[in-house]
C-alpha cells in the first residue's frame, strides 16, 4: 500500500496550493481519506476529511478556505488550500480509513513572505 502526497512548496500568505494523494495498493473507494498536518512543535491535527460517499468535514481553522475533494477514478485525493496563512505552514500527510489505516509521507507547505 503506498499513499503518495505532492503539490507542496512555498507560497506567500493569500495564495494558493493543491495537495494531491494518490494511492495504491487499496481499493479506493472503499476508504475514507483524510488530511492532517503537523507543524513544528505542535501535534498532528486532522485538517479535512472525506467519507466514501463523499461528505466531507473540516477542521475551524479552515473552513471556507480549503476543499477536500476525491476522485476514484484515479485513486486520488485533493485538498485546494485558498487564502494561505503562515499558521498553515506545516507537513500535510494523507490518510486512508477502512478495514485497515494507512499514512503517507507528508508534503512541506511553508506560508512566508
Amino acid at each position: 500500500v503506498q499513499l503518495q502526497a505532492s503539490g507542496g512548496g512555498l507560497v506567500q500568505p493569500g495564495g494558493s496550493l493543491r495537495l494531491s494523494c494518490a494511492a495504491s495498493g487499496i481499493m479506493f473507494s472503499m476508504y475514507g481519506m483524510a488530511w492532517h498536518r503537523q507543524a513544528p512543535g505542535k501535534q498532528r491535527e486532522l485538517v479535512a476529511g472525506i467519507s466514501r460517499g463523499g461528505s466531507t468535514n473540516y477542521a475551524d481553522s479552515v473552513k471556507g478556505r480549503f476543499t477536500i475533494s476525491r476522485d476514484n477514478a484515479k485513486n486520488t485525493v485533493y485538498l485546494q488550500m485558498n487564502t494561505l496563512k503562515p499558521e498553515d505552514t506545516a507537513v500535510y500527510y494523507c490518510n486512508a480509513i477502512g478495514v485497515k489505516e494507512y499514512w503517507g509521507k507528508g508534503t512541506l507547505v511553508t506560508v512566508s513572505s
